[in-house]
């Protein structure tokens, strides 16, 4: 049977079949020290005896089933040449085994650095910053094992559509890792570093806000991608299209609560807490987006109406990934995709609210009606205080107007939205 021979052993006796099949219990050698231990219940897990600092020791490599065995040969190989340079690879996995994720080290540093937000709320928008997009991909992740390629896969899909949210990401990721380097868990530079790392690899945040950096659908294709649209399913392309009809913010959309939404009325209120305006808004709903509302699944102690696969708020990167994903279909057809026809960049969700707005200023829309539909402050500090009324009824209008556009049945008479015939 391979590697239960005693005395001198081959180098890599096992194979990956033999480690799948093998059931009779025992240690099976692979050469170098490294064995592979099947106890009496079937569990298989790796080891390796090594020698450190003259004394032998065994150590633990882990399971099969998420250690290969290619893999537990490249471990056992740098033990090897850890201990033969004098180090002590026990120390060193009883350290890594201390280290935090990223995930853990943003609690740990703000717990530290509470005290210096002016309210709750703002380092609560700190800690959402880093949750939502920093999260999925770094908050497993050891803060040790964090480098410059994992910060990029951060930064690169938010930085020229979310320029500042990106910016200050950045900054704080930054942060989070000073700290962890400061606290002994991680040595070498800092990947989030601007200055001399991240300004080679990513362009200077003042000169992609000069662009228009929220590409918009043209909106002669609206009708077609909205079709594209229709056929994907999924949580994140509901909330695309929710997104669409609305013309709200992704943030607005993936916070979205069902205490915030009256069907009977087909309204749906934000509170001024979730505003960027700090103000209530009303968003009428149309027909369509309130049957799609109610055709969505709800998660038990989840309030959120677009929730997470795992539970929790929706991320901002999932709902630009359905974007992107419909840009590679078409790109791959052989069609230019849903592009900006200023710009010509690949069009993304924050850009249907610049569709909106052109069709609305094209349509002969009143100027301030289509900028509350979009939660824009209106008039200075006097006008706001004589405009009282949000103009609802007639956001009504102007957002059944708009779904029928985004659908391919504009035309035709039916609404006034600028106070006058519009046919």
């Amino acid at each position: 049977m391979p590697g239960k021979t005693t005395g001198r052993h081959e180098s890599k006796k096992l194979s990956a079949a033999f480690v799948r099949s093998v059931r009779e219990p025992g240690r099976y050698m692979d050469g170098g020290g490294l064995f592979l231990f099947v106890d009496a219940s079937g569990g298989k897990r790796w080891g390796q005896r090594i020698v450190i600092r003259g004394r032998r020791t065994d150590l633990g490599l882990g399971g099969v089933d998420v250690v290969t065995l290619a893999e537990a040969r490249v471990a056992a190989d740098a033990n090897r040449r850890l201990a033969r340079a004098g180090g002590d690879p026990l120390a060193e996995k009883r350290a890594k085994a201390e280290t935090p994720t990223f995930a853990e080290a943003v609690e740990q540093y703000l717990e530290v650095i509470a005290p210096e937000f002016r309210s709750e709320k703002h380092l609560k928008q700190w800690r959402s910053t880093l949750d939502t997009y920093a999260g999925p991909v770094l908050g497993r992740m050891l803060v040790s094992d964090i480098a410059l390629p994992d910060v990029l896969r951060v930064l690169q899909p938010i930085w020229t559509d979310k320029t500042e949210t990106a910016r200050r990401l950045r900054g704080r990721i930054e942060s989070v890792l000073d700290w962890a380097s400061v606290s002994g868990h991680r040595t070498g530079d800092n990947p989030a570093r601007w200055r001399g790392n991240l300004d080679k690899k990513l362009p200077k945040p003042n000169k992609v806000a000069e662009k228009d950096n929220q590409p918009a659908l043209a909106l002669a294709d609206l009708p077609r991608w909205w079709r594209a649209l229709a056929q994907r399913d999924g949580i994140a392309a509901q909330a695309l299209a929710f997104l669409t009809l609305t013309a709200a913010r992704s943030g607005e959309v993936r916070g979205m609560a069902w205490d915030e939404v009256d069907m009977d009325r087909a309204l749906w209120v934000i509170p001024a807490t979730r505003m960027k305006m700090k103000r209530e808004h009303r968003v009428p709903l149309t027909t369509e987006a309130v049957a799609m509302l109610r055709a969505l699944p709800r998660l038990a102690g989840n309030p959120y109406v677009f929730f997470a696969p795992r539970g929790g708020m929706l991320s901002d990167m999932s709902i630009s990934a359905v974007m992107r994903r419909m840009q590679e279909a078409e790109v791959k057809a052989g069609r230019p995709g849903w592009l900006d026809p200023v710009n010509k960049r690949p069009a993304v969700p924050h850009g249907l609210r610049s569709s909106f707005r052109q069709w609305a200023a094209e349509q002969g829309v009143d100027r301030d009606m289509a900028e509350m539909a979009l939660a824009h402050r209106v008039g200075d500090a006097t006008e706001r205080a004589y405009q009282r009324s949000d103009m609802l009824e007639r956001r009504r209008a102007l957002a059944a107007a708009w779904a029928r556009f985004v659908k391919g049945e504009a035309g035709g008479n039916v609404v006034d939205l600028a106070g006058k015939r519009a046919g």
